[in-house]
């Protein structure tokens, strides 16, 4: 099985066609699709795929093990109303309700997103892929913004990379829980510690060995040994350079398109524009390794 490469822009991206993920994949092809992965920077578009929901979760499982899968690590308690009641591997995003009232159970998260971050951050193994599913598009809106973290690392000038090089940012989800969701559904266990995480400002990619920046306006709440105003300073520049427009790509979904995005290098911000349209997205994210 072949499949064509098309590059999306210069700094980030490639689309992928030729492919039916829903079809059975062997080892030589995923080590083909990982490389062209990772050569694209960390983003692939696979439009135009009818995955069912297990087909997803196959497909994703050659990536790495997946949060919410039987034996392996879960995401935050507090996101679990979210997740496909018979695949726990899934996380749904929805502006959707199970009947279609109004006052419905959530069928996934309405506004997931709307922020820079990288998936998951403030785990000790945070993220490595994250694979989704477009199911329902809205007929205008709902893109995906991505951001290259690589390129904006590599360009920093050598004295900024100097300064960055021994330093550590502590990631917790009390952040996002304050900023994303209403107290009420936040699950007061997930904010004791075991959703929190300090992670290098610059890690090292663990396959290609290349640098980026690891900090996100998400869940990056400070420096550690810098006093609040230096840390709070330092990280505005930081994300101020990341989300330049040179380092970033806008993603229109098409129905059935297949994002993978790595968390490692890069942040994403869900563009909540599209108001009551029906929008049904399902996500499988890949636990990484500890960031170094």
């Amino acid at each position: 099985m072949s499949f064509t490469v098309n590059q999306i822009s210069p700094v980030l991206g490639a689309k992928i066609t030729g492919l039916d993920l829903g079809q059975e994949i062997g080892d030589n092809l995923v080590s083909e699709i990982r490389q062209t992965w990772l050569e694209a920077g960390g983003l692939l578009v696979f439009p135009e795929q009818t995955l069912t929901t297990e087909q997803h979760i196959t497909f994703s499982r050659h990536f790495g093990p997946l949060f919410g899968a039987p034996g392996e690590t879960p995401l935050q308690e507090t996101v679990s109303r979210y997740l496909h009641p018979d695949h726990p591997e899934i996380y749904r995003v929805s502006n959707q309700t199970e009947d279609g009232m109004p006052d419905g159970k959530p069928r996934g998260r309405a506004g997931a997103g709307t922020y820079w971050h990288s998936d998951v951050a403030f785990k000790k193994r945070p993220a490595a892929a994250s694979i989704l599913h477009a199911v329902t598009i809205p007929a205008t809106g709902g893109d995906t913004l991505f951001c290259n973290m690589t390129a904006a690392y590599a360009a920093l000038s050598d004295t900024m990379k100097t300064i960055l090089a021994p330093l550590r940012a502590v990631n917790d989800f009390a952040q996002t829980a304050a900023n994303q969701f209403a107290r009420p559904v936040v699950v007061e266990d997930d904010l004791k510690g075991a959703n929190r995480a300090i992670h290098p400002v610059v890690r090292t990619h663990a396959e290609t060995g290349e640098k980026s920046l690891f900090v996100n306006p998400g869940t990056t709440t400070h420096l550690e040994n810098f006093n609040s105003d230096e840390s709070a300073a330092l990280l505005d520049l930081l994300f101020r350079h990341a989300t330049k427009p040179e380092f970033c790509i806008r993603h229109s979904y098409t129905q059935g398109d297949v994002v993978m995005w790595d968390n490692r290098c890069l942040m994403h911000y869900a563009v909540n524009d599209y108001g009551d349209q029906p929008r049904y997205m399902e996500r499988t994210t890949a636990i990484g390794e500890v960031p170094e």
